[in-house]
């Protein structure tokens, strides 16, 4: 088994395959603060590889066999293919290789107490919520997040050696390369169908992964999944559960909403304490997010108003229903949703506040992904008033030609939602700065690199201002 004693120096170089990933980042991050000599390449240059490089990191921009020169480790993101040629000048040069959640699973037993966020949905929030938490708390976390969070200045804190908080992703098994103290399972839904067979695949590896969970340590689990007596039935660590509609120990009560989408709620513990909880985020989802962050900071020991007033003054990560800007009385918004459930709880939470037309221009994700799950797609866009669609983005995928973004737009129809193909994101801009009107909002969806169409149209706004 891969061991990482980060004291030692044992590989006191470290180069890092896809250091621009928002992960890989954190962790060559951390490595730089603690003293090792970091490289790494990239196929685009970004501002985070431009932040790495400020921070003394060596970085080449393209995969060359040249980049690997006298790194003592080599990790590699799971997008890296087997041809990829530094990974095959490492593993012929016998460097030691090994993945980014292995790596990761053994960072983590560096820190006395280790925090995984995982779930098919909501990793991300719940994590900058904790973060935001944690942050304003007296226990000088390291944390390592999937999106870019003001409260903490990106995507990584660098903190004491206590506490270690990250997301756990499931993707090839991956939750399975942790050994937490405090795991969190937010839910549990049929995605990543290019690995996994079903759904019950998916339960299988997380009930693997609460016996992963060591001695006299916590599993915090929604109780409304449906799968969740599965994974509790699973493990004999300390169980802690947060729900909506069951039984469990901390729920939400009263939900109601502001004008502007904002849920409010009373916050329920154990049955025996009620404090009233206001959200800064849109959306039923978040309340949930919110449940479990607000269990997991509260057994680390933060006190419940610290934890409730962090909360409040929580407003999000970047690319989670994110407000970009305002062009000519339309709203830009920007969503990394990329499942149906992500999508139908984004809308619905738009839907909350929103008096205008609402488009949604969805870029899906993977082809994998957009064919497996066509028929749960074609049911998520109900609160959207328009929908456009753009090419799937192929991701670490090859388009084998058995699936088209038309189709999507095929099946959408088919619901009798108002839905159209357009294929440059140039003619979306042209196309949504001629029809859409004030009151409307335009929110930008999927995982890959729609947002620059928003990002695209605010420009021009400026431009035209100026």
């Amino acid at each position: 088994m891969f061991t990482f004693c980060i004291n030692d120096h044992k590989y006191s170089h470290v180069h890092f395959i896809g250091i621009g990933g928002i992960s890989m980042s954190g962790l060559a991050e951390i490595l730089i603060t603690e003293g090792y000599k970091v490289s790494g390449s990239d196929a685009n240059n970004s501002y985070i590889v431009e932040r790495l490089k400020k921070l003394g990191a060596d970085i080449y921009i393209n995969h060359s066999r040249d980049n690997i020169k006298d790194a003592d480790l080599v990790v590699y993101t799971d997008a890296i293919s087997n041809d990829n040629e530094e990974l095959m000048k490492a593993l012929n040069d016998n460097i030691p290789t090994v993945d980014r959640a292995t790596f990761l699973g053994a960072l983590m037993k560096n820190y006395t107490n280790s925090i995984a966020v995982s779930g098919t949905h909501g990793k991300t929030t719940t994590t900058s919520m904790m973060a935001t938490i944690l942050n304003r708390s007296t226990l000088d976390p390291t944390i390592l997040l999937g999106g870019q969070l003001n409260e903490i200045g990106g995507n990584v804190r660098l903190g004491s050696r206590e506490h270690i908080l990250t997301e756990a992703c499931e993707y090839k098994g991956n939750i399975l390369k942790y050994f937490p103290t405090m795991a969190i399972i937010l839910n549990m839904e049929e995605d990543h169908l290019d690995y996994f067979r079903n759904i019950d695949h998916i339960v299988d590896t997380f009930m693997d992964y609460s016996r992963n969970i060591q001695d006299n340590g916590y599993l915090i689990i929604n109780a409304d999944d449906a799968n969740a007596e599965k994974i509790t039935n699973s493990t004999n660590v300390n169980i802690i559960t947060f729900a909506i509609n069951s039984k469990a120990d901390y729920t939400a009560e009263n939900i109601s909403f502001s004008p502007e989408g904002y849920p409010k709620f009373m916050l329920n513990i154990k049955g025996e304490s009620l404090y009233p909880v206001q959200l800064s985020v849109m959306g039923t989802h978040n309340v949930y997010n919110a449940l479990a962050s607000i269990a997991a900071t509260h057994l680390l020991g933060v006190p419940i108003e610290t934890i409730l007033d962090s909360i409040k003054n929580y407003h999000g990560v970047q690319r989670r229903l994110e407000v970009k800007g305002i062009v000519n009385g339309v709203k830009i918004i920007d969503d990394y949703a990329h499942h149906p459930t992500e999508i139908q709880a984004s809308l619905e939470a738009l839907q909350n506040s929103t008096k205008g037309n609402i488009w949604c221009v969805f870029q899906p994700h993977t082809y994998t992904r957009t064919k497996l799950l066509l028929d749960s797609f074609a049911k998520s866009f109900s609160k959207a008033d328009k929908v456009i669609i753009p090419d799937i983005y192929a991701a670490r995928e090859k388009d084998t030609g058995l699936i088209h973004s038309t189709d999507l737009v095929d099946a959408l129809v088919k619901k009798g939602i108002d839905a159209r193909y357009i294929s440059s994101f140039e003619d979306i801009e042209n196309y949504l700065l001629e029809k859409a009107k004030s009151g409307d909002v335009i929110v930008t969806m999927g995982a890959g690199n729609v947002y620059t169409i928003g990002d695209a149209m605010l420009e021009s706004s400026e431009k035209e201002a100026i």
